[in-house]
């Protein structure tokens, strides 16, 4: 009919979406900018490669492998070749959750099996360990950041708080690689602490700790109500 008005069409309903919440200004990430400073300082100042993701871990194998052994058997054997004038230049050693992590020569990781039998300590359990390429290492907070603020731990701590710190850092400029224990017959660098001397210091005491434990446990045992 002429004149009529066309009946108004409903519009579809598109389906409601919730915004993401947005982070007012005022309230910025430290946490992920606290990361990305302290990925920053390893790739840049120290040239070391680190994984994705939080938190920030360091990728083992290329620069450096990992010994982790229990911190309380890591003191005992530093301060047993600090004595004996084996320490080298002050390799990197790390702590975190009660375990000490100490820096060697890439490729220290494959041959430490070989070393403990041939040092006849493979026949043994030891709470010791290896982390080489493909491996991954949390980050310690870097010098002048976090509770140490870059000091060297005192002796004994065991960094049983859980967070990684580094009981003694390496050094922004100065190639990691000098300071590294190797495997002097395999052509290490002169000056670095011998890897053979290291790891049967190191299991040595490891299996001390273990049998001080086993010695106490009856004790404990004999003592209980």
């Amino acid at each position: 009919m002429v004149g009529t008005v066309p009946a108004p069409v409903p519009l579809p309903r598109r389906p409601f979406r919730a915004r993401p919440p947005v982070r007012p200004p005022s309230e910025p990430d430290e946490a992920g900018d606290a990361g990305e400073a302290v990925r920053l300082w390893y790739e840049e100042a120290l040239g070391w490669p680190t994984a994705s993701g939080r938190p920030v871990r360091l990728a083992v194998g290329e620069r450096f492998d990992v010994l982790d052994v229990p911190a309380e058997a890591g003191h005992a054997a530093l301060e047993r070749l600090e004595r004996a004038g084996h320490a080298g230049q002050g390799f990197p050693v790390a702590l975190g959750g009660g375990r000490m992590r100490l820096l060697v020569a890439a490729g220290s990781a494959e041959e430490l099996p070989g070393l403990l039998d041939w040092l006849d300590w493979g026949s043994l359990e030891l709470d010791l360990a290896a982390i080489g390429a493909g491996g991954l290492m949390e980050a310690p907070s870097p010098p002048g950041r976090g509770a140490a603020a870059g000091r060297p731990l005192p002796p004994g701590r065991d960094g049983s708080q859980g967070a990684a710190e580094w009981l003694r850092p390496p050094e922004p400029g100065r190639e990691v690689e000098a300071s590294l224990p190797t495997l002097s017959a395999m052509g290490g660098r002169p000056g670095a602490p011998d890897l053979v001397r290291l790891v049967n210091t190191v299991a040595t005491q490891v299996h001390r700790v273990r049998l001080r434990r086993a010695c106490a446990e009856p004790r404990v045992a004999s003592q209980a109500p």
